[in-house]
């Protein structure tokens, strides 16, 4: 029993350690993918971009080309690991191994993957941008525009991630589950819940689609961040009608659910005034 125990212990204080280290990376992620980029616009003028430098002249400087390979090799590390991990021989060969840690093996390794990418990241500063907003008043306003927007698709990727159970997500539920012996609970959610996940994991692409192209100033390396980013989401992803129709009866039952109390207080409120 004390042997159990301290496992428990173990596999607990690993996976809290991972959450952590997600936490982490996501904030980071926010910060590197949107504030930053907006940030460097937020007056209208950026130092990203040199538009002043033809195109051809640009294409042909040995440091943007550095610059390109090397931020290609990053995003080519971010998605090999994170399409391996998922492939189903390696996913089983590493159930086998780690048992209940191995989504938290996944979301461990995805986000030092990103964290990798992030501060090995190599700004495209000697070509011109693909666009930019600088004139009066959109100088201004766009850049807040896209604040705002950013901030609300955000919200709304960490609601979502919410709605579809963040601790198994991460990992957390398939420990804690394991300590219990229930088994694994990505097992125990219906067999459409079931389908919909093992489709799409983390269904926010509109959204990541809006976070990675809005922006005052699109430079040649965030061109190539949000060109690669958006397609490894339109192939990675395989949703069909039956995950869309099971996604809008959750959606609906979650407004039903939402609408009851205030149906309840105005129905009592009826038997009050009669």
């Amino acid at each position: 029993m004390a042997s159990v125990t301290v496992r428990g212990w173990a596999l607990c204080t690993v996976s809290l350690l991972n959450f952590a280290f997600v936490f982490i990376s996501g904030a980071d992620l926010i910060r590197f993918v949107s504030f930053r980029a907006i940030y460097h616009n937020i007056t209208g003028e950026t130092t990203l971009c040199q538009d002043s430098i033809p195109w051809s002249v640009a294409l042909q400087d040995s440091s943007v080309l550095r610059s390109l390979v090397v931020d290609l090799g990053l995003l080519a590390l971010f998605t090999t690991q994170h399409s391996l991990l998922a492939w189903s021989p390696v996913k089983q060969a590493l159930q086998s191994v780690l048992g209940a840690l191995n989504r938290t093996a996944y979301c461990f390794t995805t986000a030092l993957a990103l964290q990798i990418l992030m501060r090995c990241w190599q700004p495209v500063v000697g070509a011109p941008c693909l666009w930019s907003v600088r004139h009066a008043p959109w100088s201004i306003w766009f850049p807040l525009l896209c604040f705002a927007l950013h901030f609300l698709c955000w919200a709304i990727i960490c609601s979502i991630l919410m709605i579809f159970d963040y601790p198994e997500l991460l990992g957390i539920k398939q420990v804690y589950y394991e300590c219990l012996g229930l088994g694994d609970p990505l097992s125990q959610k219906s067999p459409r819940a079931q389908r919909l996940l093992s489709h799409l994991r983390h269904p926010v692409c509109l959204e990541l689609g809006v976070v990675l192209w809005l922006l005052p100033a699109l430079s040649l390396d965030r061109l190539l961040l949000a060109g690669t980013l958006s397609a490894y989401l339109a192939l990675a992803h395989s949703l069909d009608k039956q995950d869309l129709a099971y996604l809008c009866g959750q959606f609906n039952s979650k407004l039903q659910l939402l609408a009851e109390p205030h149906r309840g207080s105005a129905n009592a409120g009826d038997h009050k005034e009669k």
